[in-house]
Order: C-alpha cells, then structure tokens, then sequence
C-alpha cells in the first residue's frame, strides 16, 4: 500500500515533484582506505538524478550565482564492524555566499520520509534557505538505503504499478488475504534485492552516518535542520552525541514517544483535521465551493466518492484506474500543503465527472512516481527503515480490533492508516524499539516547531519532543497554520525565530506562538 508503514511522506520531495522543481544526483567521491574520518571528498558538479532519487535534470545554478556541489562519503555499511565494507553516501552542497569570516561551518538537512532524497530535494528548495546560506554551507545527503546512498530495492516498476493498484482497505476475507499475499510478497523481494542493506538502514546508523559527516565536513558540532521524520533522525543524533549538535531545528516533528500504532492512530486524526480545514477553507470563499456546501457535506461527497471507487474504480492515467486507495492517497498528498488545496479541490471535481487524473497525479506524487512511469527508492526505503526501527509486529487480527477506533479517529483515513500497520509482519529483520530514544541531557538547545494544522506528524509531537529532549534542550514553538511544516510557509514570526537562532545564536522564548 501506498508509503505503507505511516504516511510521513518527505512532503518537500513531493512538492518538488508537483511543482516541477530542480532536481540534482551526485558524483563519485574518494576511494581512500583507513580512517574514514580522514577521507577527502571529491566535490564536483551534480549529474542529473538516478531513478532511484527521482530522476529529473541536474540542478541549475542557486540563485546569484554558484554552483551545486556533489560528492560520496564512504561510511561503514556495518557500524558495529567499522573496520569492514563500505559503502558510499551520497552528499550536496551549496558553499556559503557570505564572508568567510562569517562562516559558521556546514548546516546539515535531512528533509524526512524516511526515503527521501535529500540531493534532489535540497537544490528544489534551495532559494528558501537562501538566508541561512549567508553562513553555512547548505548540505544534505541520501541517507543509506535512499537514492544513491546503497539503495534498497524491492519491486521494479511494473511490479509497483500494480502494487499500488491493489485495495489496501480490505472489505472481507477474500480482500484481506490479497493484501497480505501482497505484503508478503513487497517484503520477500526486499530480502531478495537487497538482503545485505535491510539490517543497517536504521534512523541509529543514519544518526552515526551524519556524525562522520560532521567530522568529514570539518565541523566540530553538527549544526542541523531536520523536517518530518528528519526531527527523528535528529533527536536520535542528538541522543548518541549530545556535546556534539550544535545549533539545531526541528520542523513538523515526529512524536519520539509513541510507538507505530499509536503514530498511525495520531495521523488518522490529524488527516481528518487536516481535511476538514480545506473543507472549512473551501466553503468559506466568497464564491461557492465546487465540492460540498458546508463542511460536512464536502466531507460526505468524499466518502461517496471512496465507496464507490471501491465498486467500481474510474479512469485515471492510461492505462491506470484511479481507485479507492490511489484516491485516498491523492487526498492525503494534497494536505500536505495549503498550496495543494487548489489542486484538490479541481481533482474532486473531476472525479466526481468520472474523471481520476489529478487525483491520481497527486497519488503518483506521494509514490513516488515520474511522469515516465519510473519509480525512485521512497516506498523500498521508507518500508525498510521503519521496519528496522519500529519493534512491534501487527498481524490482521490485531488490526481487525483497531478498526473502530480508527474509524472513528477519521471515517475516511482510519482504515487506510489502520490497514498500513501490516507493512512490517514478517519483515526479515528484527525491529530495533517501540520509540526511538532522544534524551540528550547537556545538549544545545533545539527550536522544536509544531504547526498546529500539521497533518502528518501531529502538533501534539512537538511538545512531547520538546519534554523528551530534557530540560534546557528542547525549546518549543507554535506556529498556528496549516500544511505539514512552518519554516516553508514563509511565516515571518516562525522564520525570524529560525534565523535569529541558527545564525546569531538567540534561542526564542519557550513557548513563543507565531500565527
């Protein structure tokens, strides 16, 4: 099913690819053998994507000149074997435009998913960060199993066509056995394809991953900007090295405390709430809304519109339909955004003319999917990073019990998400913990940011990422808006907060509210 552990899509790499953005790959980096906090990296200019990074050109120069810089940094594929194989990460940068003797040192990104490429998505956004630039390198980095970075794979692109046109909502036994026939079959050719990387691809081994990167880069911290499932990866890091971050943020947070189940329950109702704000955003126009009169109506049309695609799907893209799963997913990827709500509202209206394909785009968007039909790596990395970190293990009966509780979190996204905790039974490798750790006692603070319409990773996380940091670290900022972020919706209040810490070093009040 579509992104099937939890739905913690790297939401920037998809606005990337509806918004047409500029998209980067990277190049060969040293080959030097012994220390690998030693090694020198090989920057040169970025070659255009692979699939597995989402295809597209290489990126045009930043704005005001420069160039986007790619290298590989050879990393231990096992950190418990240091001494043993390697393998190569793929890393981008934009040096600092600003006076040297301004140089703060490299800030490092991680965008989110897990599975999304951070050497795509950060040249797409570069001129967002273009600020922050003034002082740091700007550098980002396919984390391992992501991209270029020793790539999971699973299915190919074929096999994924109709993996994602598969019912991930079973209505009885026959449905419910095809979707787990299904599943079995995603995870037996991960093992297949890529049997040597599915135990090292945990958010752990990427946070040891990013402290070599730190002392490759030259820095002494690791001054770091984490997105999504980004603000996880940071807390992990943040954790294992806590005299070691520096400067740090953390946009759209993940609740470090709960485990999947309760992450999947969380998401269902923050995609109900999500909807109903686009609901209540719609009707609200002067003019009137084209799909439902009140908020409860517009909601109502949808769930027709869902059940009967479950009957009967329309056409979508040729030679695809757009089905009940694919349209749930289109929905879902349009709350990613405030600036999606326009794209949803003109993909309901054709859909309910029988038309599926700006719903189906949107779904695309959300897998992953290019225009050409080739998929990158998102769902095979995305699936196997949660895998390898999430412990519990959920079987049909256990999600059969959590139907109407889902359901009732949101009637048009619980079973959707409910369904989804099956994406880990019989993963062949073992889960690491029910939540990660992020306690890091003697740390630099970290601007921990909640938006109080995030959809994907709840506001409530950010509070409680905060408290687990500890006292003195976790620095909490609400932004009241909508979509799944606060730094990229421009919000003044919230980027000031974000620059004045990253740049002069000024930590905002705990508690500041920016709307």
């Amino acid at each position: 099913m579509p992104i099937p552990a939890r739905l913690r899509a790297a939401a920037l790499t998809a606005t990337a690819v509806l918004l047409s953005a500029l998209l980067a790959g990277c190049g060969d980096g040293p080959q030097d053998d012994g220390d690998l906090t030693a090694q020198k990296l090989a920057w040169k200019d970025c070659p255009a994507p692979s699939q597995a990074e989402g295809g597209g050109p290489a990126p045009s120069p930043l704005p005001g000149g420069g160039d986007w810089q790619c290298a590989t940094m050879k990393a231990p594929r096992d950190w418990d074997d240091p001494e043993g194989d390697t393998i190569g990460l793929a890393l981008i940068r934009a040096k600092a435009g600003g006076a040297a003797d301004r140089r703060i040192g490299s800030l490092v990104f991680n965008f989110g998913g897990p599975g999304g490429s951070g050497v795509t998505t950060l040249p797409a956004f570069g001129q967002d960060y273009a600020k922050l630039r003034t002082r740091y390198d700007l550098v980002s980095f396919d984390p391992r199993g992501v991209g270029r970075s020793a790539p999971v794979e699973c299915l190919d692109d074929e096999q994924l066509d109709a993996y994602f046109q598969q019912d991930a909502t079973p209505d009885d036994a026959a449905e419910r056995r095809k979707l787990l026939d299904n599943t079995e079959n995603f995870n037996a050719a991960c093992e297949k394809h890529s049997k040597k990387m599915l135990p090292h691809v945990a958010t752990t081994d990427a946070a040891r991953d990013m402290d070599l990167m730190r002392q490759v880069l030259g820095d002494d911290r690791l001054y770091y900007f984490g997105i999504s499932y980004g603000t996880e990866l940071g807390g992990v890091y943040a954790h294992l090295f806590p005299k070691k971050l520096g400067r740090a943020v953390f946009d759209a947070v993940v609740d470090p405390t709960q485990n999947a189940e309760q992450s999947s329950l969380g998401q269902a109702k923050g995609f109900q709430l999500a909807l109903g704000n686009y609901a209540e955003d719609c009707v609200s126009k002067v003019e009137d809304c084209p799909v439902g009169d009140s908020v409860q109506d517009v909601e109502n049309r949808i769930a027709r519109l869902l059940k009967d695609l479950d009957r009967k799907p329309i056409p979508g893209i040729f030679p695809r339909d757009l089905t009940q799963t694919a349209a749930t997913g289109g929905i879902a990827q349009a709350l990613y955004s405030k600036d999606f709500w326009e794209y949803l509202t003109e993909g309901l209206e054709q859909a309910y003319d029988g038309d599926g394909r700006t719903l189906m785009v949107l779904s695309d968007s959300l897998n992953g999917r290019s225009e050409n039909g080739e998929y990158s790596n998102i769902t095979a990395a995305n699936v196997s990073i949660n895998c390898a970190d999430d412990k519990p293990r959920y079987d049909a009966a256990f999600v059969e019990k959590r139907l109407p509780e889902f359901r009732k979190a949101s009637p048009l996204f619980g079973d959707y998400l409910a369904w989804s905790m099956v994406s880990c039974t019989d993963w062949p490798v073992a889960g690491a913990a029910d939540h990660p750790d992020v306690s890091a006692p003697g740390a630099a603070p970290v601007l921990v940011i909640g938006n109080t319409g995030d959809p994907a990773t709840p506001y409530e996380g950010a509070g409680r990422m905060a408290a687990a940091l500890g006292k003195g670290v976790g620095v909490e900022l609400t932004y009241k808006g909508q979509g799944h972020g606060a730094y990229d919706s421009k919000n003044k209040c919230v980027q000031d907060a974000v620059h004045g810490y990253l740049l002069d070093g000024k930590v905002p009040a705990a508690g500041t509210v920016c709307s």
